[in-house]
């Protein structure tokens, strides 16, 4: 059983919903991120997701975009990404790391050796935004014998028909996009959440993370009785960039932050 199918298991005994924090790796420098990691884990997080810096992160607004600037100030490539997965590991071999990301850096690696260096080092899933299904074969062809899960995106917008083509070809979790909109937008609607996860649920069996919007230890108490996950971004890396020259800031911002998440959704 792969990290992420385990992960989802254990909660579901325990009647609990996934915490799954976002960061950019490499934000604001590349010597904080394997820390941050760990400190997320002590503060609740369940899984990881680990961004890819991308030059043109389309469906990211202002927030991460700059998230991903600061981290190619020091150059932080997809190989920088998996060592710092490898570190990681030295320590916590239990929670489950998805990158995220989009296509350009892994065409350039080449989907087989990416596989392979990915879970060598100990990746569990990948998030490409821009991978369409239609498009995914040989990427997943490359995934599915490393146990790398292809996670795919549902919107608001998502017809019936397409979510099931969509679930069809992922596994580990599907992330539903709470909001029409980038990373960071505002106004989250619980009820429209809660309806479009149950539409979601009636064609497939994978649970369903939901991001984009979270903010506050409500909206994540609220969306994790809707949900299997809850997935934190914007509001995680707003205290980097705030913070961008004080490491223990960072770490003890961030960790007060996702604790509060995790009592929330816990309480």
């Amino acid at each position: 059983m792969s990290r992420l199918n385990a992960c989802f298991e254990r909660l579901k005994t325990a009647n609990k919903t996934a915490l799954i924090p976002y960061i950019t790796a490499g934000d604001s420098n590349p010597s904080i991120t394997v820390p941050l990691m760990h400190r997320m884990v002590e503060a609740g997080a369940d899984i990881i997701e680990l961004g890819i810096p991308f030059s043109d992160p389309m469906a990211d607004g202002p927030t991460i975009q700059l998230a991903c600037e600061r981290a190619l100030k020091h150059h932080t490539s997809l190989h920088d990404v998996i060592e710092m997965t490898r570190e990681f590991r030295q320590q916590d071999n239990l929670t489950p790391i998805v990158f995220m990301g989009y296509m350009n850096p892994i065409e350039a690696m080449g989907y087989i050796p990416f596989a392979k260096a990915a879970s060598d080092a100990g990746v569990d899933g990948l998030l490409t935004v821009d991978m369409p299904p239609e498009e995914s074969d040989d990427l997943l062809q490359a995934l599915k014998p490393k146990v790398i899960d292809p996670i795919f995106l549902l919107s608001p917008t998502t017809q019936a028909q397409r979510i099931e083509k969509i679930a069809s070809k992922g596994s580990g979790f599907l992330y539903y996009v709470s909001l029409k909109g980038v990373t960071g937008a505002n106004v989250l609607n619980v009820e429209e959440v809660a309806q479009h996860v149950a539409n979601i649920k009636q064609v497939s069996n994978l649970p369903i993370g939901v991001g984009f919007g979270i903010k506050t230890a409500t909206d994540a108490a609220a969306v994790a009785k809707v949900s299997d996950a809850v997935i934190v971004g914007s509001a995680i890396v707003k205290i980097i960039e705030k913070n961008k020259d004080n490491a223990d800031s960072i770490l003890n911002d961030i960790g007060s932050l996702l604790q509060g998440m995790r009592d929330a959704m816990d309480a």
